[in-house]
């Protein structure tokens, strides 16, 4: 059914998103199309969705309707175009987070490390800085910052340094050069986990994705009006921590700040308190989908105050 990008927690994601046929709604990701599609359909002809992906490959894709916008561009924006579109407030902003399957499935986008191609994983050609360029560029410092941040590796030192001493004499501009030039660091025994949590790491580095996150959910609370939903489905440790603390505890760093009473005073309400993972038959159908942890927040009447 999905040809371009198959959606996560697709009908769980719009049927917390959407409680008002007749709002304006956000989709910061729309990839191939399919929880904006779902959105659309559960508003009504005075409903309005506005989605965002900087992506150029999109474009082709956004659905033929007068009710529907779509902003080739990165959503660390959002604020500035819902000014300019005059939608401020929405009713609900939704973020599926991470890499659409039509990314990871073309190699000559460079996301996947099983497949060859040149070492790219920008998600927009306008994007100066690839992978390569990074692993080519980049300080032994930033290099073991990235790796040990953004993917978690254990020797991240190490692989850091193996990166510096190939430079110039090792192909670290394609997928199969890089993986050569990183055999000796790589774990005979698991590869492939060990593989996807380098590319990860550069992935995050190369488009910015922590910073672009972190940007969307300080607004949040400017964005959307009370009673609207702030819905973020993430693939990965380092996202769902931010979206946990700011639904917790009303700011990204996971500090508790009480009144007298003990009151936590945040702008969103986390409901429910746990994080919605998919059931087992989707993640059979959608292998993708087995690390998703989706999150959902209610803006509430609280108004941040400033000593």
């Amino acid at each position: 059914m999905y040809d371009y990008h198959n959606p996560v927690l697709l009908h769980p994601s719009v049927n917390a998103l959407v409680t008002n046929p007749d709002g304006t709604y956000v989709d910061v990701t729309f990839g191939g199309g399919g929880h904006s599609n779902a959105i659309l359909q559960k508003l009504s002809s005075k409903g309005r969705l506005i989605s965002f992906d900087q992506d150029e490959d999109t474009l082709t894709r956004a659905p033929k309707d007068p009710r529907f916008t779509l902003v080739n561009h990165n959503f660390q924006f959002t604020k500035q175009y819902l000014e300019y579109l005059k939608a401020l407030p929405v009713d609900g902003i939704l973020a599926d987070l991470g890499i659409s399957s039509h990314q990871i499935d073309v190699g000559e986008r460079g996301f996947a490390h099983r497949l060859n191609g040149p070492l790219d994983m920008r998600m927009s050609a306008s994007n100066p800085n690839s992978a390569a360029h990074i692993v080519q560029n980049a300080s032994e410092k930033e290099l073991n910052y990235i790796f040990k941040q953004y993917g978690e590796i254990p020797n991240a030192r190490r692989l850091s340094d193996q990166i510096i001493r190939c430079r110039g004499n090792k192909d670290l501009s394609s997928i199969e050069g890089f993986k050569s030039a990183i055999d000796s660091c790589t774990p005979s025994k698991t590869p492939a986990k060990y593989l996807s949590q380098v590319f990860q790491a550069l992935r995050i580095a190369v488009n910015k994705e922590m910073e672009v996150l972190e940007t969307l959910l300080s607004d949040a609370e400017s964005l959307i009006k009370p009673g609207g939903k702030l819905v973020v489905i993430s693939y990965h440790s380092l996202e769902d921590r931010l979206v946990k603390h700011l639904f917790q505890t009303g700011n990204l760093e996971g500090n508790r700040h009480t009144d007298l009473y003990g009151h936590i005073s945040k702008p969103f309400d986390n409901q429910p308190n746990a994080a919605i993972t998919p059931d087992e038959a989707e993640i059979e159908s959608n292998k993708r989908a087995r690390s998703a942890k989706m999150r959902i927040g209610v803006r509430n009447t609280w108004k941040r105050t400033h000593s």
